[in-house]
């Protein structure tokens, strides 16, 4: 009941408060005073109006506190004065359900906002209007609930910063914020349909929590034919669930599946959508259009039977209006089958270039298939087997090791890039961070060649192609060191330059951006920084001294009194009084360790050396990458660019 009512509710609250984070506080008060009454009273007669009753009483009693909002105070008891009993609370339910629907739907939008990255949008979302814990959302989605419990408060802590109004978008803009919800919906759904990783390929919780969602929004906003399109959509792909599995879950490709699996009730709810999203109206959007191809593939009794012309035409209006890779990729795929599988892989060649595809394992497996049925074998495989090192999902890559064993070759002669770059990267005269620096360039290159590729077959076009993909966009410091890994590994294997098409940049190290004293000010004014942060940016700005040098202080080396610090290497770093108020504080009391400590107690297989952790708090030393990124994130709102500054330009005045 609390996930089919908790979206309604906690949307009356946000329009009540005006803010999401306390709404959803004021919700779960009432889901516990349910868990409460109702083994004793028993369950009402409509318990989503006994729900929103309590909520909106423990709302009132939060405004009649906040001496902010007094002058609300009558207006807002007058409307929920009579809804103590139940009778009462089911009749202004149904009074109000217009509103309250449209609350849902400003919910959505809100959970669904650009402002939010993507992974905090699907997490808040599944939170806030599909009623799931973070536990459930964690686990769905294979990883800790610690970590979305933090995307969850970050996104309700972005929004309020923000000023994200609980409202409608109106004209143009509610196409494109109805194209966020529609995109973080369908995100769900296919993280569910074909997992990303774990054992299993699919996660049919997220699905079915997917196809809620969607239906609940088709509900909201009946004439928006894209809603209908991504409602056939799902529905249509998710009638072939039960074939698109083997007996020990390997998958099964959608040509080989059993059609009389497939569920007749979806299909027909499918092409009902369809129907909407056809009475709606309009020219046809990317989910009308991508429903479109599921229904060619619906009507099809057997696989021989698919119209792969039609299909094949739909993309190509489908690649107008939404050229993405993986779109540009399905093309592919559909050509290949309507046209033969040369026109499709020449389609697929010119996207081995794209960096947004350089480690997505369906384009090597898709490539592998194309390359098979050509009779180029050997590549074929060596493609198959590139996809399967690529994939983190365990029954996707069993399936495609097991396409790769298939196909009979002829035996490796000599040692393959896999086997030359671990023998490369055990050398006795490589420290640690050489190792972990070749370590970087020479994994891209197995990526994208393959392991079994041939180390007497790689050609320096080979690895261009590589480098191009990964780093073309790169830093020339970056560029520049991954070439010369290249050459490193090239001259240890005797192999010809394999950088011979990759010229040396011109490195200018630019310098930092000076922040005026104004800048400062409003930086040093803000109260939602953290202790830790500001008292490191203080120190920064007031000593001039390396980031990395301030970060590597130990509370031992610190002389409060004289407001300076002895360096590992025994030079100073000094302050002036702003640090010094704000070190006393950070320290609370602790005698040893690092100065700066990370947020939380590293993990047992990630244990730093004991000099970088406290022996107090048990926590270790904080980072340079996530103190230049937490600075980043700062001061994005004030950098007019809003790609925000770097440490090292708190350094630039003196």
């Amino acid at each position: 009941m609390w996930k089919l009512e908790s979206a309604r509710v906690v949307a009356g609250l946000t329009r009540m408060v005006h803010d999401v984070g306390l709404a959803e506080e004021l919700a779960q008060d009432a889901l516990v005073a349910a868990l409460e009454q109702w083994p004793v009273q028993g369950v009402p007669d409509n318990p989503g109006a006994w729900l929103m009753a309590i909520a909106k009483r423990r709302a009132v009693d939060h405004i009649r506190r906040s001496r902010t909002l007094e002058r609300k105070q009558e207006q807002l008891a007058h409307e929920t004065h009579e809804t103590h009993e139940t009778h009462e609370a089911a009749e202004t339910a149904e009074a109000a359900e217009a509103p309250e629907r449209d609350d849902v739907l400003r919910l959505m939008f809100m959970s669904c906002h650009p402002v939010l990255p993507t992974e905090a949008r699907v997490a808040l979302t599944l939170r806030l209007v599909g009623g799931l814990t973070a536990q459930e959302i964690a686990r769905a989605f294979l990883v800790n609930e610690t970590v979305i419990a933090r995307r969850i408060a970050d996104a309700k802590r972005t929004l309020a910063d923000n000023g994200v109004r609980f409202e409608l978008p109106d004209g143009a803009e509610l196409a494109a914020r109805l194209s966020d919800v529609l995109g973080v919906i369908y995100l769900i759904f296919n993280e569910g349909y074909s997992a990303t990783s774990g054992d299993d390929l699919m996660r049919p919780g997220l699905c079915l929590e997917a196809r809620r969602l969607g239906g609940l929004l088709a509900e909201l906003a009946p004439d928006e034919a894209e809603v209908h399109g991504l409602v056939a959509l799902m529905e249509i792909q998710a009638s072939r669930e039960a074939a698109r599995t083997g007996p020990s879950g390997e998958p099964v490709q959608l040509h080989e599946q059993n059609r009389g699996r497939w569920d007749p009730l979806l299909i027909r709810r499918g092409f009902t959508a369809m129907l909407r999203a056809r009475d709606a109206g309009g020219p046809p959007g990317p989910y009308v259009l991508q429903a479109a191809i599921a229904v060619c593939h619906a009507q099809a009794r057997r696989a021989e039977d698919t119209d792969w012309d039609q299909i094949a035409a739909l993309y190509d209006a489908l690649v107008r209006l939404l050229p993405t890779p993986v779109v540009r990729l399905n093309r592919a795929v559909a050509v290949g089958m309507a046209r033969g599988p040369r026109a499709g892989l020449d389609l697929l060649d010119s996207l081995t270039a794209d960096p947004a595809l350089r480690d997505y394992h369906l384009l090597p497996g898709v490539r592998g298939d194309l390359l098979h049925r050509l009779g180029r074998y050997e590549e074929a495989r060596r493609e198959f087997q590139r996809a399967a090192s690529l994939t983190r999902n365990a029954a996707e890559r069993a399936f495609l090791e097991r396409r790769a064993e298939e196909i009979e070759t002829p035996e490796a002669d000599g040692p393959t890039l896999g086997q030359a770059a671990e023998a490369f990267l055990a050398r006795d005269d490589l420290d640690a961070q050489t190792i972990r620096s070749y370590g970087q360039t020479l994994r891209r290159l197995r990526l994208g060649l393959g392991d079994r590729t041939l180390l007497a077959s790689l050609t320096a076009d080979q690895v261009t192609k590589v480098f191009q993909t990964a780093w073309g966009d790169a830093a020339a410091k970056t560029w520049n060191r991954h070439r010369s890994a290249v050459r490193s590994f090239a001259a240890w294997a005797d192999l010809d330059d394999l950088a011979a098409g990759l010229e040396r940049r011109a490195e200018v190290r630019a310098k930092p951006a000076v922040l005026e004293p104004a800048y400062l000010d409003a930086l040093w004014s803000r109260t939602d920084i953290p202790l830790r942060e500001r008292t490191l940016w203080r120190l920064l700005q007031e000593s001039a001294a390396p980031v990395r040098t301030v970060l590597s202080l130990n509370v031992e080396d610190l002389d409060l009194e004289d407001r300076r610090a002895r360096t590992a290497k025994g030079a100073w770093v000094t302050w002036r009084s702003g640090t010094a108020r704000l070190l006393p504080e950070l320290l609370a009391g602790r005698t040893r360790g690092p100065v700066f400590l990370a947020d939380r107690r590293p993990a047992p297989a990630r244990m730093p050396a004991e000099a970088d952790l406290c022996p107090e708090t048990g926590r270790g030393r904080l980072s340079y990458e996530r103190a230049e990124y937490l600075f980043k994130q700062a001061t994005k709102s004030l950098d007019p660019t809003g790609d925000g500054h770097t440490l090292r330009s708190l350094r630039s005045r003196l």
